[in-house]
């Protein structure tokens, strides 16, 4: 019998964490992604410690990750007037026994893809090579139809092809042709970094405002003990009642920090200076808050979908990357069970599609931030004490639901066996007796 071949189309941070766990458990794979030269593209993202055990699993160390972003110490909610509205540990400091990481989301690309390059070969990943469709063969395999970058066209057949190619997916398009468009409810981010003090525990990820109008501040770097500055990670964020007047597609796009500074041009308290991070940006990108309507399948036979091809959610979370190596170690989990066959993509199916669909339309609602919305509704955002609009015990409550539902609620992570135990590898295909 042919070995095993899994055809993952995009090479993404999803689309890597799944290609390091086929490797390790013994399934070869192969990689196509459409740029022909990769990138440390994009800003910050945060790495959720449930996903951080996945990496750690994976071989990617703390020293790694310590040289792509830093360990993240507390997240915190701040009123416009810039009172404390809930704050808490997060990581080792709340008692998990896993980091949580604040990331460079480039530079973590980079560090998975090179790290599976060094481990299956340069001839794993191909370049300059985007799936547009797939087709399901009589004999149980599956085509991917590719588009090169010189224009040419060509197929490749394998076992299992695994659609990791994001919110634009083409797999996604074909094995659900009747989805509604990309879905915009009107909230639009601006996203940058600069130098700059770190705040609070100095290393402390900060939700600042209103849901309709905030910021999100954390460092990505250490503090430069020459300088006392970190590389900061900034989102501004603005919520537009007419959604006709912007674009609702579209992706990052470079724009000048004077095209949304007014928005927040007096956000200046004593312990941080808004106006001054903005303007200390090296560059600023702008994008709408995109996602996609649940769908009721990932899977489609020999073909499934994973990370943002999947379930493209707000950032509200921070746990879109963490689900997309979540869904990668996933399928790990059902090749190991199942071996590399439909009915892994099923039993992967049927565990996360409608957890993680629910986790799409959480985030919507404002994921975490909702409590910025409990206050807005109860005091206009205007408070002394917190505790006289939402007791601890409701803010507590509510933010434990929020982490059960993403998947890191601490007591249960920290006593979950590994997901993929140490060397674990997928049984040989049994050979083919010639006939007699």
């Amino acid at each position: 019998m042919t070995e095993p071949l899994v055809l993952i189309a995009g090479g993404g941070i999803g689309g890597m964490a799944l290609a390091l766990t086929l490797h390790q458990i013994g399934v070869r794979c192969k990689v196509f992604e459409s740029v022909r030269e990769l990138k440390p593209l994009g800003v910050g993202i945060n790495i959720q410690p449930n996903a951080v055990r996945e990496l750690f699993d994976l071989g990617i160390t703390a020293d790694m990750l310590d040289k792509v972003g830093v360990p993240a110490r507390e997240w915190a909610l701040v009123g416009r007037n810039g009172q404390e509205i809930y704050a808490e540990p997060r990581g080792l400091e709340a008692g998990y026994n896993w980091p949580q990481y604040a990331v460079h989301r480039g530079e973590l690309h980079m560090l998975l893809y090179e790290t599976f390059r060094a481990r299956a070969g340069e001839e794993a990943v191909i370049l300059g090579a985007k799936v547009t469709g797939y087709r399901k063969n009589p004999d149980g395999t599956v085509t991917a139809l590719l588009r090169h970058a010189d224009g040419s066209s060509s197929e490749e057949t394998g076992t299992l092809l695994i659609g990791a190619d994001g919110i634009h997916s083409a797999v996604r398009a074909q094995m659900h042709p009747d989805q509604p468009p990309i879905h915009w409810g009107g909230a639009v981010m601006w996203r940058g970094t600069a130098m700059a003090k770190p705040v609070r525990t100095g290393s402390s990820f900060i939700g600042l405002g209103s849901h309709r109008h905030r910021m999100v501040i954390y460092p990505i770097s250490p503090v430069d003990p020459q300088t006392g500055l970190a590389r900061i990670n900034w989102i501004a964020e603005v919520t537009y009642d007419d959604i006709s007047k912007r674009d609702a597609t579209g992706w990052f796009r470079q724009v000048e920090v004077e095209d949304f500074f007014h928005h927040f041009s007096d956000w200046t308290y004593d312990w941080m200076d808004v106006p001054a991070l903005l303007r200390g940006a090296d560059v600023a990108y702008e994008n709408p808050m995109i996602d996609r309507d649940p769908v009721d399948t990932w899977v489609d036979g020999p073909v499934a979908l994973m990370g943002d091809a999947a379930h493209a959610m707000y950032p509200t979370g921070s746990n879109g990357a963490s689900q997309a190596i979540i869904d990668a170690r996933t399928l790990g989990v059902m090749m190991l069970a199942h071996g590399v066959t439909p009915e892994a993509l099923a039993a992967f199916d049927e565990k996360l599609c409608g957890p993680v669909s629910q986790l799409i339309l959480r985030n919507r609602g404002a994921g975490p931030f909702g409590l910025l919305n409990m206050v807005d509704e109860r005091c206009g955002g205007d408070f002394d004490n917190i505790d006289d609009v939402i007791p601890p015990e409701e803010r507590a409550s509510f933010m434990g639901a929020y982490k059960a539902a993403a998947g890191f609620a601490k007591d249960a992570l920290n006593a979950a066996p590994r997901m993929i135990a140490e060397g674990v590898r997928v049984p040989a295909p049994a050979p083919v007796s010639a006939p007699v």
